[in-house]
């Protein structure tokens, strides 16, 4: 059975819950023509780099680590960047979320640092607590390999503790704006001792806003410093915003589609909210929606619909920006783990997650833009795999 209604701060009419009116209705910028597209014939274009990663000028020890962790063959983004940064060239990569962007820039930071030993540290800025956490995940690893210290300051978290870790003197900070510029005015982000920064996923830091805390937070660095900038998209803004703040940087872009032509892109049309609601819950009731992605637009809006999909069967959670960080850690773990297979997030949220083997994405609410379409469908058909995304469309009161 469908949803037949859907829990709101409307009110009931002639006994049926209606949705509440909000105060700002959603400005509609995508043709609808734009989410639809038949699957081209998978077709594993296979790179082929120019370097092993025992060809990079790296620390034995982060050679073995990679061994250890079973890297082989480079890809295109860490064949191509990693020899210019290991040259202390600053660089802008431009490549999709999920093709190692990563290990392309805390290889060669980890090695700088660990070969300079002159007390400089490294600063990488993330957009959101979640990919923060993320890149820490990767970088402790190879860091510990080498005898390096990490520590991630974050918004959401107890930035005592967060402070007490920074007095053990850490060689990588990795953190999102708002909480370093709040530890440095509180004198505990020595910033002038930064050799390097890393600008990760920064076009979304521009599109919320970060751009102010940005460039305050590199007005306190040393002017000398090698700066590494990776964005998903390469609109001129971007690029030239990139290209200030570095001095002389290389360029290193890697083919970028308009959006996956391995991904079945297609547009299911709703009568209403409430049909909305039932024509989701059709889809997640399908044996082939195994591991499904659902954006929406609002953090309420969000929350409440994981809430409804949990009363109504379907076991799900929520990641958005009220949420603590421990709690959208605890979600996306299980999600990860198989242990619910549909997760509800904001764009926000959910930016440049790497959540392996997504089957679907559903689009419940539509994005703002065309690029934030592009970045949600990329979650699925990953490493060469089919992708499905589906956009449920309402445009009426």
């Amino acid at each position: 059975m469908g949803f037949k209604s859907f829990p709101s701060r409307g009110h009931r009419r002639g006994g049926t819950r209606h949705f509440a009116k909000t105060a700002r209705q959603p400005q509609y910028k995508v043709s609808v023509e734009k989410y639809i597209n038949k699957a081209e014939e998978i077709v594993i274009q296979s790179y082929t780099p120019k370097h092993t990663f025992g060809d990079f000028a790296l620390l034995p020890e982060l050679k073995n680590a990679l061994v250890e962790r079973k890297y082989q063959i480079p890809t295109a983004i860490q064949d191509q960047a990693i020899p210019h940064a290991l040259q202390s060239h600053d660089i802008i990569g431009l490549a999709n979320t999920g093709t190692g962007k990563t290990a392309a820039f805390v290889l060669p930071t980890l090695n700088k640092l660990k070969k300079m030993a002159n007390g400089q540290i490294a600063l990488i800025i993330a957009p959101t607590r979640e990919l923060a956490n993320q890149i820490n995940d990767e970088c402790f690893i190879f860091a510990r390999a080498v005898g390096l210290k990490t520590t991630v300051c974050v918004g959401g978290m107890n930035i005592e503790k967060q402070k007490k870790n920074l007095r053990q003197n850490p060689h990588v900070i990795i953190g999102t704006p708002g909480r370093l510029k709040d530890l440095f005015s509180q004198r505990f982000l020595p910033l002038n001792k930064v050799g390097v920064v890393v600008l990760d996923e920064f076009d979304r830091l521009l599109d919320m806003g970060f751009l102010p805390d940005i460039t305050y937070l590199l007005q306190q660095t040393p002017k000398n410093r090698q700066t590494l900038g990776f964005s998903a998209t390469s609109n001129p803004q971007v690029v030239n915003l990139m290209q200030k703040i570095m001095i002389q940087p290389q360029i290193v872009q890697i083919q970028q589609n308009e959006s996956s032509r391995h991904i079945e892109q297609e547009v299911i049309h709703a009568t209403s909210k409430e049909h909305k609601i039932d024509l989701l819950q059709g889809l997640l009731q399908k044996t082939e929606y195994r591991k499904v992605l659902v954006f929406g637009r609002t953090k309420f809006g969000v929350q409440r619909l994981s809430d409804y999909l949990n009363k109504n069967g379907v076991l799900s959670s929520a990641i958005h920006g009220n949420k603590s960080q421990s709690q959208r850690q605890m979600a996306l773990q299980a999600f990860k783990q198989d242990k619910i297979n549909t997760l509800v997030a904001t764009d926000v949220a959910a930016r440049g997650l790497d959540i392996p083997a997504v089957t679907h994405v559903i689009n419940f609410d539509e994005p703002e833009n065309y690029e934030d379409y592009v970045h949600r469908i990329g979650r699925t058909g990953r490493a060469g795999q089919a992708g499905h995304a589906v956009t449920l469309i309402h445009r009426g009161n």
